[in-house]
């Protein structure tokens, strides 16, 4: 096996040489003054920060020790990318491995997580995985991975890097938090206020208004959104072109712009969106249901309305099905929202509502985009190199 030339400094070194397992158990948390237990689902594929966890009070199965400074990794479905640094201490699952560095001067612990995010780190852990349902890695054979370690100053050099792209990673992310809490204070406040009158959904919009008919022209070409297209809430990917000769069965509801669509199934996704600037033919499927506003800014309102909470305990409490519960565009109609007499106070609310919408999305995009630049910061300066048999 033929490799290319290391960086200047570095040298290769397996895993196992430079990182411990620590392994400790602690069989009474409570006792030894731990409150805090994490388990896989505390942990958010990709980010180093563990946010959630559950209270050691509640009598949790997990032992495994933690403390702060250790890198925490996943070794169960390793393909999820589940890897933390532990901002304090605490007990979680037997399939969280507790490394660390073995002597902080020949590896710095706060790159450590790093190293473990890297794609030759994660290609290694999967290519040692066993098992169909749920595959796992394990110690030993972490052991043996092999990477470029950089000298010391080097090291403390690129941290400083890679935690300060994490940092505006969650800036973003608290930006995007309290935009969107913002945005649920501000729809309840403006579309369920009751000293304004109450309007079904049904009257200020048609429902299924248009649908293309079994015999329409074979030739007719348009683009298809189904559900899938939705990426997510007000988000639509890219969208397939078809003729109506070729196009799927339920390739049905017409869509004009500023229509509104919202999925029926499954509706506590939220795969919710708002048709804007089209130019084209546009075909939904019968998944959804496409209302048409009768005015674009009370349309804005009910729309803003579709992502509140009341919303969504009202389609919990009409759905119907188990394996991919519905809700049907009937019960839509029926929901309930709260419109000013003035129009002029209703354009007002509805440009709020918007602004903050497209604030949240501008948020958004910032997350995808440090996120981005961390992860080439990252394979730039700690990637492994490559090799070829």
């Amino acid at each position: 096996m033929t490799y290319q030339p290391l960086k200047s400094g570095r040298k290769m070194v397996r895993f196992g040489e430079v990182v411990g397992n620590a392994n400790l158990v602690e069989r009474d948390p409570v006792a030894a003054g731990i409150g805090r237990v994490v388990g896989l689902k505390h942990f958010e594929p990709g980010n180093l920060h563990v946010r959630r966890w559950d209270s050691a009070e509640g009598g949790a199965s997990f032992n495994r020790k933690f403390t702060p400074g250790q890198t925490l990794f996943g070794k169960r479905r390793a393909y999820q990318r589940k890897v933390a640094y532990a901002e304090f201490g605490g007990v979680c699952s037997g399939d969280i491995l507790t490394l660390e560095s073995k002597d902080s001067t020949v590896l710095l612990p706060r790159l450590l997580p790093f190293i473990c995010q890297s794609d030759a780190f994660f290609e290694h852990a999967l290519g040692t995985s066993v098992g169909s349902l749920s595959p796992r890695t394990n110690w030993k054979a972490l052991q043996d991975f092999e990477f470029p370690l950089p000298p010391l100053g080097e090291q403390k050099r690129i941290a400083a890097i890679l935690w300060a792209a994490d940092e505006v990673v969650e800036r973003n992310k608290h930006l995007k938090d309290a935009l969107r809490a913002l945005y649920l204070k501000t729809v309840e406040r403006f579309c369920f206020d009751k000293r304004h009158r109450e309007a079904r959904v049904d009257e200020v919009s048609i429902i299924n208004g248009r649908t293309l008919s079994s015999d329409t022209d074979k030739a007719y070409r348009f683009k298809y959104l189904d559900i899938s297209s939705v990426l997510a809430p007000n988000k639509i990917g890219e969208l397939t072109e078809y003729v109506f000769a070729d196009a799927p069965g339920r390739a049905r509801r017409v869509v004009s712009d500023m229509d509104i669509l919202l999925s029926t199934v499954r509706p506590n996704l939220q795969s919710f969106v708002r048709a804007r600037k089209i130019n084209f033919n546009l075909i939904a499927s019968t998944g959804f249901a496409v209302l048409s506003p009768k005015n674009h800014a009370a349309g804005s309102l009910m729309f803003h309305a579709f992502f509140s909470k009341r919303f969504y305990r009202y389609c919990e409490a009409r759905v119907t099905g188990t394996t991919y519960p519905a809700i049907s565009p009937a019960d839509i109609g029926k929901f309930k929202i709260n419109l000013p007499a003035d129009s002029g106070k209703v354009a007002t609310f509805a440009g709020i509502l918007d602004s903050i919408d497209c604030a949240i999305l501008k948020a958004d995009s910032g997350i995808q985009y440090s996120r981005s630049l961390k992860k080439a910061l990252m394979e730039h300066l700690i990637g492994q190199r490559s090799a070829h048999v």
